[in-house]
């Protein structure tokens, strides 16, 4: 009885203790607002030039925002269709990734069977007008804004093509652009399923759900092959409905958990699965977050499949939109997410913001607590999901990462296909010697030059040398080696052919087929890929990483 009385008198107090927090914020709330009003009010009344209060109000709520963490934004009436598209994939416009370069916004790819690829717009052609609104200059979010509209109503482009002297002009019909969740899938010779999820939006599961019941009507497959490399996330819900695919009813995917008691939600498994015993790799990178942590970490938690590749990004976080005044919506973090392993995988603690810098504090490089798969393997929170194979990175070459951010690919497959009708298949086009010659002189041309981390480490040491007086004795030397790298750079493009031309082939194969070609021309070129199949096709090993003994 004296247990109980203590108990409930803790109860009372920490009951106390909320709800004297939560007046103590309502003051403040009150009184921030106040303040806020007639901040507003002032301005507006005294300021020496007209003020527009619309814009201060979204710089005002926006600065606020940022002291919180990167996902809880204000989504303005104008941002609408870009919710749309994040839940849906769905959106009303001309069915093309634009982009920024050289200080002008131009088609970068268009989607196949859209009205961009339709009219014939390709990669490279520079916006002039849209709807007769002059856009030189203006980037990619302004021409977006534009682009973008109700499906069935018509926008009027004015482009640019180079190598064109005029511009020329078309009409294109919005329609309802649907981004395909599985941009390809197939499988290959050694009886291996394989799909790429590019998103987790409205259907997915279903979709890949199908793709698989397909794949196992045809074939006897040998082993199934989730590649969520890229993959962002999005529904939480779509996440859950994959991963009952492989582990059966009622199980408990993910569990979220919040401050206030509705965002307390445990999330489990409520259909008969597709399939418990076929061979599962899960391919995941730098770039899988959210949904895709979820999916490959409770896989991982249930030892139900092998994870490969490298660390995930680390994104524990669940949001939800809220409807607000004025059709504006608020997206906010509601809670953290938690795995079956009861692990949560966020990276980052925001609450943990460097005041002076505004930088967030990233959890130190250490293992983490550690917590248990279903057979006992150790998985570590936080820090994203590690995988139970890892395959470090390939790393380019310095020439080939500036070739790359220089957009000498993409301009110079926009000049391949400008001047060639057709390729090869998808799969057995490769860049011959005339190619990659012509390629050598492009880049020539271009007038392409770059800075090597030799050059940039001899800048440092002469600036170390001179602050030391041993700048004059050591300058020959110092000479003599930037004329040996100067050297030995011109070589770079040769000596670096391998990895240059495989990039090439793949910016040149998405002009003629799109982005599901670009998606076969890499499949032979995967290393993660190739590892996926020695894994699967070795039961042995497969099964011993499961269990913990690899």
């Amino acid at each position: 009885m004296r247990y109980f009385r203590l108990a409930l008198i803790l109860l009372v107090l920490t009951a106390v203790n909320a709800m004297g927090q939560t007046q103590k914020n309502n003051f403040e709330i009150s009184k921030s607002l106040d303040i806020y009003n007639n901040v507003l009010r002032q301005l507006n009344m005294y300021y020496v030039e007209e003020i527009n209060p619309a814009e201060l109000n979204e710089s005002a709520i926006n600065a606020m925002l940022e002291g919180l963490d990167p996902y809880t934004v204000l989504i303005p009436e104008s941002q609408i269709e870009d919710v749309k598209l994040m839940t849906t994939g769905e959106y009303g416009g001309i069915g093309s990734l634009i982009q920024y370069s050289d200080g002008k916004t131009m088609i970068s790819e268009p989607y196949e069977g859209f009205p961009a690829a339709k009219a014939g717009l390709i990669p490279g052609d520079i916006f002039v007008e849209v709807n007769g609104i002059d856009v030189t200059g203006k980037n990619t979010s302004e021409i977006s804004e534009l682009l973008k509209g109700t499906p069935g109503t018509i926008v009027k482009l004015k482009m640019q093509r180079p190598g064109e002297k005029e511009p020329y002009v078309k009409e294109l019909k919005r329609e309802k652009i649907k981004i395909d969740n599985i941009p390809y899938s197939t499988v290959f010779d050694n009886g291996i399923g394989y799909a790429i999820l590019s998103q987790f939006t409205k259907d997915c599961a279903r979709e890949l759900k199908d793709v698989i019941v397909g794949m196992k009507k045809d074939h006897e497959l040998k082993g199934f092959i989730l590649d969520l490399r890229g993959n962002g996330g999005g529904l939480l819900n779509e996440a859950v409905d994959i991963v009952n695919m492989f582990v059966p009813k009622n199980k408990l995917v993910v569990y979220q958990k919040g401050k206030v008691a509705e965002q307390n939600y445990n999330h489990y498994t409520t259909h008969d699965p597709l399939d418990l015993d076929i061979p599962l790799v899960i391919l995941v990178n730098e770039g899988s977050a959210s949904a895709s942590e979820i999916v490959a970490g409770s896989i991982q938690d249930f030892d139900r499949g092998v994870i490969m590749g490298q660390r995930t990004f680390g994104k524990g976080l669940v949001q939800n939109i809220l409807p607000m005044s004025y059709n504006t919506q608020i997206k906010v973090t509601v809670a953290h997410y938690y795995l079956p392993s009861n692990r949560c995988i966020q990276e980052i603690d925001y609450s943990k913001k460097n005041k002076k810098t505004a930088d967030t504090i990233a959890k130190a490089d250490t293992l983490g607590k550690v917590f248990h798969t279903a057979s006992g393997r150790v998985v570590y929170e936080g820090h994203g999901i590690t995988p139970d194979v890892k395959i470090e990175p390939e790393m380019m070459s310095t020439i080939t990462t500036y070739l790359y951010a220089k957009n000498i690919f993409f301009k110079y497959a926009n000049k391949f296909y400008r001047e060639h009708k057709s390729i090869k298949s998808a799969k057995d086009f490769q860049i011959t010697d005339k190619i990659y010659d012509d390629f050598m002189q492009f880049v020539k041309d271009e007038g392409f030059t770059f800075t090597s981390k030799s050059e940039l480490d001899i800048k440092e040491l002469e600036k170390s040398a001179e602050m030391e007086g041993y700048l004059d004795e050591i300058q020959p030397i110092l000479n003599q080696a930037v004329t040996m790298i100067e050297e030995e750079k011109a070589k770079d493009l040769l000596n670096n052919r391998k990895e240059i031309e495989q990039l090439l082939k793949y910016e040149i194969v998405s002009r003629y087929y799109y982005q599901k070609g670009r998606v076969i021309a890499t499949l032979d070129d995967d290393p993660e890929l190739a590892k996926a199949f020695e894994v699967i096709l070795d039961q042995e090993e497969y099964k011993n990483i499961l269990k913990g003994t690899k």
